[in-house]
């Protein structure tokens, strides 16, 4: 089986250090394995995504040495397959309509039960106010996956972990997905589908067998080998690695102008130099 993984950074920013070590560590551990490396651009929001940023994308990647298997994926070439997805995962019953915005959302979680936690991948934990309520489509803010109804009919599903954060045989548990995770987002009203349903789709469509990505993701990796069981697509193996932080610990954003890759460069430090910075 050929190694094949990826790097999907979205054209909304400058790329920074902790982008340049999660492309290059994909990039090296393909190329080690004689395998391929590729550029998706993760161009889902098109109301935040800018061709001046898919631009610069590929200029930092070619100053950092970085080479990439064509053709190169858009997201935004693909909304019908994650139309099509959404309205399966809709005729098999597993999803509802929702009408609650974010403060609908904040307001219901205003008192929380003991011991039940707030938020979990995803963010807010949906407290499942429109999970039986029949709202028609064209009403809704977003369609959400009915996470009981998923896993009564996905589980039992594992999926591989190669580390170093967290190695191993990891097995879904349809409590903690319930509980912890809740009815994710599998589209908004503006928006062709969430991160959740695109990554999967896009990975399986590039035949992506590794999965190379930050520590942030880690927790969302189970809702994305439940939604591939869900949808019979194979499950890549993962590996979470690190992230880059600043001098008190906070992680790198895309905010942060001044740890841009493009900053380094024109103030002249080298592709060496930044490999240096972030430890490889």
């Amino acid at each position: 089986m050929t190694y094949i993984t990826r790097f999907a950074p979205s054209p909304t920013g400058p790329l920074h250090l902790g982008h340049a070590f999660s492309a290059l560590l994909a990039h090296d551990t393909a190329r080690a394995a004689g395998g391929k490396f590729l550029l998706r651009i993760d161009d889902l929001d098109q109301s935040r995504a800018r061709s001046a940023w898919e631009e610069q994308i590929y200029e930092d990647l070619h100053w950092l040495g970085i080479t990439w298997d064509s053709p190169v994926r858009k997201q935004s070439d693909h909304f019908a397959d994650y139309h099509l997805a959404l309205r399966q995962l809709r005729d098999m019953g597993l999803t509802y309509e929702c009408i609650c915005t974010r403060r609908d959302i904040e307001a219901a979680a205003s008192a929380p039960q003991e011991g039940v936690p707030e938020f979990g991948p995803d963010g807010r934990i949906y407290p499942g106010t429109c999970r039986h309520a029949h709202h028609a489509p064209q009403d809704a803010t977003c369609t959400r996956l009915d996470m009981e109804k998923a896993c009564a009919l996905a589980l039992p599903v594992s999926y591989e972990e190669q580390g170093p954060l967290h190695t191993g045989t990891h097995r879904l548990v349809a409590q903690r997905l319930i509980s912890h995770v809740g009815d994710v987002v599998l589209a908004r009203r503006n928006m062709a589908a969430s991160y959740h349903l695109s990554v999967v789709l896009d990975d399986a469509a590039t035949d992506v067998t590794h999965i190379i990505r930050g520590a942030d993701l880690f927790e969302a990796t189970a809702i994305h080998a439940l939604l591939q069981a869900l949808l019979k697509l194979p499950t890549p193996s993962y590996h979470h690695h690190d992230l880059i932080r600043d001098a008190t610990g906070k992680r790198l954003a895309k905010r942060d102008d001044a740890r841009a890759i493009a900053k380094y460069r024109a103030d002249g430090a080298s592709p060496a130099d930044i490999r240096t910075m972030v430890g490889l």
